[in-house]
């Protein structure tokens, strides 16, 4: 297997990063919109196919029009696959299709995803059940059908967890919670994949302005709207380029955006000051809505 044994020289040689995207299959899970259509466009400019998932076939359809006008080659193959991220059944059934025809991928990226930010209290179980098959199983789904196909010659796999992925913010408790389980997962295949020279990164971006943030601020309690207000919100081609500059080096956490890096430095070295910050906010927020 040439392919599996280059893969192996490369992580000898401690080269985790993916510096060419040229030639390159890129499968983008929820490239239809936000984040993950704007790395899809992105990535169609560095020369890359650009093959993306999502549920609705009216917003493949766009997309699909979008990326190809910023291909850079008529050799660069762009198409798109209406799939539920959730569904296991469904997403082995497509991968395999997907792989059959385009081969599997170099770069796999896990964009797909949804918050309802509401106050624990509010949030019934079938919200929690659908924002963990979403975020959390949609990302296992994915990567357990591909990584099979990867192994043979390597690749890359990116998955978009959040700040709430490594901060757990008041409002956000089914999102944070699987937002975290993907930092986890993450963290786990980093040191489980890299034999076959599969290097996994993550993505933690703030609030980003895109079709889906718009409606979490529909339910934004009061006290995260607060917490909120000292945060930039980044456009999705700013995350979108910082994801990929991340990628290239190889880094594991990518974190774009100078506040959004002082806040993940701060919640390591000194956790006790940021709750205390977060705590003060919500409790002078809650004192005037009484």
């Amino acid at each position: 297997m040439v392919f599996k044994k280059w893969a192996i020289i490369d992580q000898k040689k401690g080269d985790n990063s993916m510096k060419d995207f040229k030639g390159k299959t890129a499968y983008v899970v929820g490239g239809s919109s936000g984040i993950g259509l704007s790395t899809a466009n992105l990535l169609a400019r560095l020369g890359a196919h650009i093959i993306i998932f999502a549920r609705g076939k009216k917003r493949l359809d766009d997309a699909v029009v979008e990326i190809k006008g910023n291909t850079i080659s008529k050799a660069q193959k762009v198409a798109s696959f209406a799939m539920d991220v959730s569904d296991n059944k469904v997403v082995n059934e497509t991968m395999n299709k997907c792989v059959k025809k385009f081969g599997p991928p170099y770069l796999l990226i896990n964009s797909a995803g949804r918050a309802r930010p509401h106050y624990f209290g509010d949030i019934t179980f079938d919200m929690f059940d659908e924002t963990m098959k979403m975020n959390t199983y949609g990302v296992w789904n994915t990567i357990s059908s591909l990584v099979p196909h990867m192994k043979e010659r390597g690749g890359y796999i990116a998955n978009v967890s959040s700040i709430a992925g490594f901060l757990g913010v008041f409002g956000y408790s089914d999102y944070a919670a699987s937002k975290f389980a993907v930092t986890g997962l993450s963290e786990a295949l980093r040191s489980e994949l890299k034999p076959f020279g599969i290097t996994v990164s993550i993505l933690c971006p703030p609030d980003t302005q895109t079709p889906g943030f718009d409606v979490e601020n529909l339910t934004k309690p009061e006290e995260t709207k607060v917490l909120s207000e000292s945060a930039k919100v980044m456009s999705s081609d700013a995350v979108a380029k910082g994801f990929i500059k991340g990628i290239k080096k190889g880094k594991f956490m990518i974190i774009p955006g100078f506040d959004s890096n002082l806040t993940y430095l701060a919640k390591r070295l000194v956790p006790g000051i940021v709750e205390l910050v977060m705590n003060s906010t919500i409790k002078k927020v809650q004192k005037r809505m009484k």
